[in-house]
Formats: structure tokens, C-alpha cells, sequence
């Protein structure tokens, strides 16, 4: 075995064994409410290391892309707050001009004053792309440019699907995630284009107001042209929204949270296996975390109410956020929009592809600093300043939008989805599959057009599964643990515990579920919109590539 082979098996097995860590340097209240909830038991395998690891993993060097060694940025010894938070350009289509070009191009941005600029790819100008902020049931088109250079500076695995020797290194398409098109305008993962290219899609945006996100789906690239930044947040607006009167303009505030490891002279890093012809990870946990393209930065905040539309951009990093001053957060909505009411929560757990619409009130905290924490880190400071420049702030509403449970006995029917993994002779993950199935299997969930149907994720691995299902949104049922040795063995469903309702941040419409380990999460849905063919898969960006990743085709 390989010196970087051995490294990354140690390195899992480390980050599954410690994968709580950043719980117990929350507050011991959070601790023991998260540990006391049994839908969010076993979660914590899913989560990624934080202060403990980063101080580990940061004191020696890594291989990089070649296999050979490369001074490793330490950035623990960074000054923190030291940039201020950076906020995205607005684009507002009108309708007049329900037209967009974005274009994909390779940048260099700095992501820490004392850190030298980094090479990325951007879908605008700077490291945090342009946030696209649209009406519902206004349709909208966008032209997606590819610029890019023609060769990728991150390492390809010709060796997984749709990666060949035979295809273009650099192929792009994007995906509006969260958003109900036509499966033309999808962003399927074969329907890449190469650089020089451009394609126009299609937004009907018949849909209600949400947070929803744009980043490449192309096939066996994703992992790695997302990691090079090529991400950004999208939002629907609506009546429904606008009649609520919550904070807006400067009080609005995105924040993209994701993590990379750097080389010591700033250029992004990420893994390999040693393995020259199978070079694909399982997972990726780096030490710098960044808010909207920086390293924990500062915002300066008024002593009113704020709120925050977050987006978990990271390839494999769950993050468990909370304040210091053990403030509670307001979280109003989920992946598809505000949900039925207010819910004050201690701590946010979200993992990949996932967002949260929260409120803050600073109100009480005039003259204070205050800081966002991941686990025990600070990761963004909050400096309220002694005064509001407005002459009032506006309050949390008791009620924000009707939302109709749907009935289990709609669904048609119900499919049994088992989540998979396959490991070599030394434990390393190999594979990891959905129903045993590769991507270019045949086709075998088939939902017909305006029906109802259950889903449920039978998780027999190790690990949390952020499953996302592209054209719909969902409503999570339950959650319910059970014996994988049991179903592996004699297929026996036997459960160890009771069925867990949804908690009330993930009692609204959802695109995007975590799926614990020994449990079934089931979902319902209704496959409304198109027909055609669509996909699901793992949001783990690693678990998608290689090949936790199927379509699924909506019949008309």
C-alpha cells in the first residue's frame, strides 16, 4: 500500500471514529439534544473532522495530485477575522430582458489577506459567483458559457464512468438544483458541452419562493469542477414571501459555506488515492473552512433582526453551526422554501447541497461581537454595532406559509432504495452504489406523471447520505433505525427503534434528505412537472462520481 493510500484509509478511519468531535465542543445543551434525537443518531459518521483534526491533519504534508509531497498550508495560524465578509452581484432578470450569460472562466482570488491568490474557476468575475435572484412563474433563460482552459488542474479519474481517455478533460453543464424543468433543461450529467461551447436552458420557475443554487453535474467531474468554485445561489421570490415583510436588502444576507485544503503558497489541493489509475477518494475533509469565498471572515451588523439564506456548497462536509452566546436560531425555512411556521433552534446541522433560511435578532447584543461557530471553531465574527442606521426592525412572524402534509395513502407505490458500499481486501471503500446498480444500468424507477410515491433509503453503510432527487420536492415522513446485519444476512427487517417524525427544520418541502446510517428514511413525493429522464444520487460529491448516482424517468 502506497504512503498516500495509507494516509487516506487512516485518515476515514480517523474522521468516522472522532466524527462527534465537533459536537462535544458545542455547547453540552446541543450535545445532548442532538445525542437524545434518534433520527440524528449515527448522523455524526457523516460529519467531518474540525479544530482536533485540522491540527493533526495540518502538521504534515500531503501528496498532492502527482503522488509526490507538497508543503501544506497551516491554517490554524492564519489571523482570523481579518477580511470582511464578501457579498455576491445581484442579477435581476426583467421582463423585458428574461435573459442571462453567465460565464464560466478561470480566475485568481485571494481567500485570506495573507494567503496569495488562488486559481479557481468562477461562473463570474471573483471567487463568489453571481447570486440570481428571479420571480416566481417568471420564466427565465440562461446561457451557460464555457471559458474555461482546456486542460483541469485538479486530478481526473479516467478510470470512473463518463471520464475516459477518449472525451475532453474539461466538460461542463449545469444544474439548477432545486428547480422543477424540463429534462432537457436539467442539466443531465451526459448532456456536457466542452470548453468553447455555450448552452441556453430553459427556468419556467413555476414554483414557490425557495433557495435554490446553480453548480456543474458533469459526468465524473462534478467532485472536481465544484471543488475548483464552480457553485453559486439562486433565489425565488414570491408574494407569499414579500407579504411577510422579513429583513431585505443590506439585512439579507447569503452565506456559502464549504472547506479546501491549500498548499502552502495558496493553491487549492485536493487528494488522491496513490493509486496512478484509480486516484478517486471517498471522501474529502479540508482544513480551511470559507464563507463566501474567504477564510473566516467579519460582517459588521446593526442590533436589529437579519436573515441569513445558507448554502452547504462542500463536497463531503456536514457542518453543525451555532452562536457562541449560546443565542438561538430562527430557522424559517429548508431546501424549498419558508416552512409552516418559526423554529428556534439551538445548533444547525446541514449537510451537503442542503440550505437553511434563518433569522438572527442582534437586538439585545448593541456594542458586542459575537461569532458563527462550526463545532468549537469560530468561523464567522459578527460585530453589532451600537446603533441601527433603521428606524425600526421588523419582527419574526408567527405564521409563514401553509403547507399541506401529504397523505401516505396518495402513493401508488413505495420503493425500497438500499445505499451501498463495496471495499477491498484492506477496507478502503471501492464503490459505492444505489440498489446495487451502476449509473448506466437500465433504468428501474419509472414514476408515472402526477402520481404519489414513497421512497424509502435503506442506509447499510457507514455513513450519513445526503440523497437528493432532481425535478421534485419531498416531504420527510420518518426516520426509523434498524439491524443491517439482519437485512444482509437473512433479509429480515428487524427495527431497534421507533419511527422518528421529522424535527420541525425539516418539516417543509425538501429536495435534499440525510439519510443516517442503520436507518430507512423514507420520503413522499409527488412527480409533478415533465416527463423524462432525470436522476438522483448522493450529495456527497465522491459517493456521486463513483457511482452512487441513477436516473430515474417520469412517464407521461
Amino acid at each position: 500500500m502506497s504512503d498516500s493510500t495509507s494516509f487516506l484509509s487512516s485518515r476515514r478511519r480517523f474522521l468516522q471514529q472522532t466524527a462527534a468531535l465537533s459536537l462535544f465542543y458545542s455547547s453540552r445543551r446541543s450535545f445532548s439534544q442532538l445525542q437524545s434525537q434518534p433520527q440524528m443518531q449515527g448522523m455524526a459518521s457523516g460529519m467531518h473532522h474540525d479544530m482536533q483534526a485540522m491540527s493533526q491533519t495540518t502538521s504534515q504534508p500531503r501528496p498532492n495530485a502527482e503522488g509526490a509531497t507538497a508543503p501544506m498550508l497551516h491554517v490554524l495560524e492564519l489571523p482570523p477575522f481579518v477580511d470582511p465578509l464578501p457579498l455576491p452581484e445581484i442579477l435581476r432578470p426583467t421582463a423585458s430582458n428574461a435573459k442571462l450569460r453567465i460565464t464560466m472562466r478561470e480566475i485568481h482570488a485571494r481567500i485570506h489577506r495573507d494567503v496569495a491568490p488562488t486559481r479557481m474557476w468562477s461562473y463570474g468575475p471573483t471567487a463568489l459567483a453571481p447570486l440570481i435572484e428571479a420571480r416566481s412563474g417568471h420564466p427565465l433563460r440562461i446561457e451557460w458559457v464555457n471559458n474555461l482552459p482546456t486542460q483541469h488542474f485538479l486530478p481526473i479519474d479516467h478510470s470512473l464512468h463518463g471520464c475516459g481517455h477518449d472525451i475532453p478533460d474539461v466538460r461542463t453543464i449545469a444544474h439548477l438544483h432545486g428547480a422543477r424543468v424540463p429534462s432537457k433543461d436539467d442539466g443531465y450529467p451526459t448532456d456536457w458541452f466542452a470548453t468553447g461551447k455555450s448552452r441556453t436552458c430553459h427556468y419556467p420557475l413555476q414554483q414557490d419562493a425557495a433557495t435554490l443554487w446553480y453548480h456543474d453535474h458533469a459526468m465524473g467531474l462534478t467532485r472536481l469542477n465544484s471543488y475548483a468554485g464552480l457553485f453559486g445561489m439562486f433565489l425565488i421570490r414570491d408574494q407569499v414571501e414579500d407579504s411577510l415583510h422579513l429583513p431585505s436588502g443590506k439585512y439579507e444576507i447569503p452565506l456559502t459555506l464549504y472547506d479546501r485544503d491549500l498548499t502552502a503558497d495558496g493553491q487549492l489541493f485536493y487528494p488522491t488515492s496513490g493509486d496512478p489509475d484509480h486516484p478517486w477518494v471517498p471522501e474529502f475533509a479540508g482544513d480551511a473552512i470559507l464563507i463566501n469565498g474567504k477564510i473566516r471572515p467579519f460582517l459588521e451588523v446593526e442590533p436589529r433582526l437579519y436573515r441569513f439564506r445558507l448554502l452547504n456548497t462542500a463536497n463531503s462536509r456536514f457542518f453543525n453551526l451555532s452562536l457562541d452566546n449560546q443565542q438561538p436560531l430562527t430557522q424559517i425555512g429548508s431546501d424549498q422554501g419558508l416552512l409552516r411556521a418559526p423554529a428556534d433552534i439551538s445548533h444547525l446541522t446541514f449537510g451537503p447541497a442542503e440550505r437553511a433560511d434563518l433569522l438572527i435578532d442582534f437586538s439585545h447584543s448593541a456594542g458586542q461581537t459575537i461569532h458563527l461557530r462550526n463545532g468549537g471553531l469560530d468561523i464567522l465574527q459578527l460585530r453589532v454595532a451600537k446603533q441601527s442606521s433603521a428606524p425600526a426592525s421588523p419582527s419574526v412572524p408567527r405564521s409563514l406559509r401553509t403547507i399541506e402534509r401529504i397523505p401516505e395513502s396518495d402513493a401508488l407505490t413505495t420503493r425500497t432504495i438500499t445505499l451501498n458500499e463495496y471495499q477491498d481486501k484492506v477496507g478502503n471503500p471501492m464503490i459505492m452504489l444505489l440498489n446495487r446498480q451502476h449509473w448506466h444500468e437500465p433504468v428501474t424507477e419509472t414514476p408515472k406523471l402526477n402520481t404519489t410515491e414513497i421512497w424509502e433509503f435503506v442506509n447499510l453503510t457507514e455513513d450519513t447520505h445526503p440523497m437528493h432527487l432532481h425535478l421534485v420536492r419531498f416531504q420527510l415522513l420518518d426516520r426509523r433505525r434498524f439491524d443491517p446485519f439482519d437485512y444482509l444476512m437473512y433479509k429480515k427487517l428487524r427495527f431497534t427503534a421507533d419511527a422518528v417524525p421529522p424535527s420541525p427544520g425539516e418539516a417543509g418541502w425538501k429536495d435534499t434528505i440525510q439519510c443516517p446510517p442503520k436507518s430507512i428514511t423514507r420520503i413522499i413525493a409527488r412527480f409533478e412537472g415533465y416527463p423524462g429522464k432525470y436522476l438522483y444520487h448522493c450529495h456527497v460529491l465522491e459517493h456521486e462520481s463513483n457511482d452512487m448516482m441513477r436516473p430515474f424517468e417520469v412517464i407521461a
